[in-house]
């Protein structure tokens, strides 16, 4: 099983931009697929954005697309998430995990404690 730690979280006015980072224990970090999260207060935890285990194909939710960017360093065995032009909406705590490409909602890992994200107006 992939063991991640997440860390890059903080507090940000709307517009700004942070860079999540995802980080594996297990050395085949790099034969996965892998995918960001969040969860907000009250909500129930979503999809973000997904790239494949060879860095080849990326997948974002709409809420997401065109502001944040997922890519990944497998010498590091670490994920990233750059996010931009931050949102009140985007405040939530940020998981990272390894996914089923094919359906990301298939998750291998288990959920580690995540990376908080505060966006204030």
């Amino acid at each position: 099983q992939v063991h991640l730690v997440e860390s890059g979280g903080g507090s940000v006015q709307t517009g700004g931009s942070l860079r999540l980072s995802c980080t594996g224990s297990e050395r085949t970090f790099s034969r996965y697929s892998m995918g960001w999260f969040r969860q907000a207060p009250g909500k129930e935890r979503e999809f973000v954005a997904a790239i494949s285990w060879n860095v080849g194909d990326t997948y974002y939710a709409d809420s997401v697309k065109g502001r944040f960017t997922i890519y990944r360093d497998n010498t590091q065995n670490t994920l990233y998430l750059h996010v931009k032009s931050l949102r009140p909406e985007d405040t939530a705590v940020y998981y990272c995990n390894a996914i089923d490409y094919t359906n990301y909602l298939r998750v291998f890992g288990s959920w580690g404690q995540g990376t908080q994200v505060i966006v204030s107006s």
